[in-house]
């Protein structure tokens, strides 16, 4: 033995121990432990980088934009911003199926990019595509096992439950809800622009009405957020900024590190004022039903509307068991993330390619005003909306340019064929992107020019169906992640709808755009400069040219003031329209102008 390890006799001396056959025997057995340890180790390193090496040979048939360098790859090249769009616009034009990215040196990343090829990935069961938990990772301390983050057997069983919830009868009364929100928004307009020409950030007041909407039909609050900002509120801004910031800051994706940074420090604090809203509220209904019972809890609602919370709490599945307090919490938490902030981008996009396009937005207004005529309250109702095919095709369009979710995640846990016979690999991350999808030239040739507000009973000048790009429905093996897909224009539009066409009643009843032409009115200080003398019209005014949409930015981002192509997202630029409002919001008389001109 000694011998063989030679160094067991120095490791004694060193540690100043007796030399006897049984520690000699014993040195040398943690010693060959250790070595089999590192052998295994070195085998295991090996193996991983034999796997690395076959992966990267299986991938080199897919095509890849440039590389920012060896080691950064393409992370940073592009982000949810303006250039970001417009640089993965370019890369659309020469790519057009599936496009090969890294994250770093050895992470690869699989784009879709073709609904034709999107297919066998969203086909897929949920076991062989599951969702990727690098991408939605960073959610599941906020929103928990909802439906967007659970999986398998679970996400079945919540999805059953919540099925309720959207019932037709369950969401007619909403209406009510969505009209007084967007009232409550358009009287904060005329107030903040009475007397003087302002600025308004629509995202911004957008995403209070969605919110405030929300918070009533899921918990049946008001807290008058429109008006004064709310601990609940704020914190559920703050951890949607949060998260997104996280996304692009690599080493905050080591949970020890971020949660010692200042950001992760702020996102435990908003994380804890959400939950102990959203727990109070389910408790204080939960110790009623209990106390009441639920016939007599169910008497008690009637002649009010039936929230997301009631429905969850009497939901049971096929054994009788009822959700957990945790498991109503993860579900409303994720409504309320991604019902608001979706919601509100897509309503921002709609009503600035309302003030972009004035032939349309007086077409919308045209048919709403049909709707509501003879009426003595101007308000939409539910059975209202099927009436209204132009407003939708003009939402479904918006939609197209604008996505308020560019991307979805998936895992391959097995090999997917391609449709041209190419293999995504095992254990390769695919991305989705919406958005890419949207503007593929071979899907949509002149992917900026409007596509769908030409459409005639489905079908466009080239023969081509309404849905031809749409992402499969939210039925098959894979309907998980076909229920993610929903912000392709061919899913969800009636949701936008509700609270698009409640927004937008209010300009498209009470005044029309139209463009006069002529230059922009010189600029003073940060917002435009007043009308002429006189009182002023009422201006939703999108500064445009033919190809360029001038976007105000907000002041804690530099350059002030940037010209930006359609791409942009009100994500992150925070879409500014120029409002000027002078008199009553739903006066006929009224005009509603679009303006173009030049930057300042």
């Amino acid at each position: 033995m000694n011998r063989m390890l030679p160094i067991t006799e120095h490791l004694l001396h060193l540690l100043g121990v007796e030399k006897t056959s049984f520690r000699l025997y014993a040195v040398s057995g943690l010693l060959l432990s250790l070595l089999f340890f590192l052998f295994r180790l070195l085998m295991q390193f090996l193996r991983l980088c034999w796997r690395f090496y076959v992966t990267c040979r299986r991938l080199s048939c897919f095509p890849q934009p440039p590389r920012r360098s060896w080691l950064l790859g393409h992370l940073g090249m592009y982000l949810p911003n303006e250039t970001g769009l417009q640089d993965e616009k370019k890369v659309l034009d020469n790519m057009h199926h599936v496009i090969l990215v890294w994250i770093g040196p050895v992470l690869p990343l699989l784009v879709l990019v073709h609904p034709d090829y999107i297919k066998p990935l969203v086909g897929a069961s949920a076991a062989i595509a599951p969702k990727d938990d690098l991408f939605y990772g960073f959610l599941k301390p906020w929103l928990g096992d909802g439906l967007l983050l659970s999986k398998g057997d679970k996400w079945s069983r919540h999805r059953r439950l919540l099925t309720p919830a959207f019932h037709f009868d369950i969401l007619k009364p909403y209406m009510k809800i969505f009209n007084q929100c967007t009232d409550i928004m358009h009287g904060k307009w005329r107030r903040l622009a009475q007397g003087s020409v302002v600025s308004l950030d629509m995202f911004e007041h957008v995403s209070l009405m969605t919110l405030d909407s929300l918070q009533k039909c899921v918990f049946s609050y008001n807290s008058n957020c429109q008006e004064k900002m709310s601990d609940y509120i704020s914190a559920i801004i703050e951890l949607s900024a949060l998260v997104v910031q996280r996304q692009y800051r690599l080493h905050h994706h080591i949970d020890f590190i971020y949660y010692l940074t200042a950001d992760g420090r702020r996102f435990r604090q908003a994380c804890d004022t959400v939950h102990r809203f959203t727990t109070d509220v389910i408790q204080e209904r939960r110790r009623a039903l209990r106390q009441q019972g639920a016939e007599a809890w169910l008497k008690g609602k009637q002649g009010k509307t039936l929230d997301f919370i009631d429905v969850l709490l009497l939901a049971r599945d096929e054994d009788g068991k009822e959700l957990s307090d945790e498991d109503i919490r993860a579900e409303a938490d994720t409504f309320m993330f991604e019902g608001h902030d979706t919601t509100s981008s897509g309503l921002s996009w709609v009503l600035f390619n309302l003030a972009k396009y004035p032939e349309y937005q007086e077409k919308c207004r045209e048919e709403i005003q049909e709707v509501m005529k003879g009426r003595e309250l101007e308000e939409l109702e539910w059975d209202d909306l099927t009436q209204l095919p132009f407003t939708t095709m003009c939402i479904k369009e918006s939609l197209r340019q604008f996505p308020p979710v560019t991307l979805v995640s998936r895992r391959c846990t097995e090999d997917i064929k391609l449709p041209d016979g190419r293999i995504i690999p095992k254990g390769i991350i695919c991305l989705v992107s919406i958005y890419g999808t949207h503007h593929n030239p071979t899907v949509w040739p002149d992917s900026k020019e409007l596509h769908r507000t030409e459409l005639c009973h489905g079908r466009d000048a080239r023969g081509r169906g309404a849905d031809a790009a749409a992402l499969p429905p939210e039925r098959g093996p894979n309907a998980q992640g076909a229920a993610e897909a929903r912000a392709h224009p061919a899913h969800g539009e009636r949701h936008l709808a509700q609270r698009g066409a409640a927004a937008s009643a209010g300009l498209s009843t009470g005044a029309s755009l139209r463009n006069p032409g002529g230059p922009s009115p010189a600029r003073r200080g940060p917002g435009p400069a007043p009308e002429g003398p006189g009182p002023a019209p009422k201006i939703l005014r999108a500064e445009t040219t033919p190809l360029e949409v001038h976007v105000r930015l907000p002041e804690d981002q530099a350059p002030r003031r940037r010209s930006l192509m359609v791409q942009a997202t009100p994500l992150t630029t925070r879409l500014r329209l120029l409002a000027v409002w002078s008199c009553p919001l739903r006066s006929r008389s009224c005009p509603l102008r679009a303006r173009s001109g030049s930057p300042a």
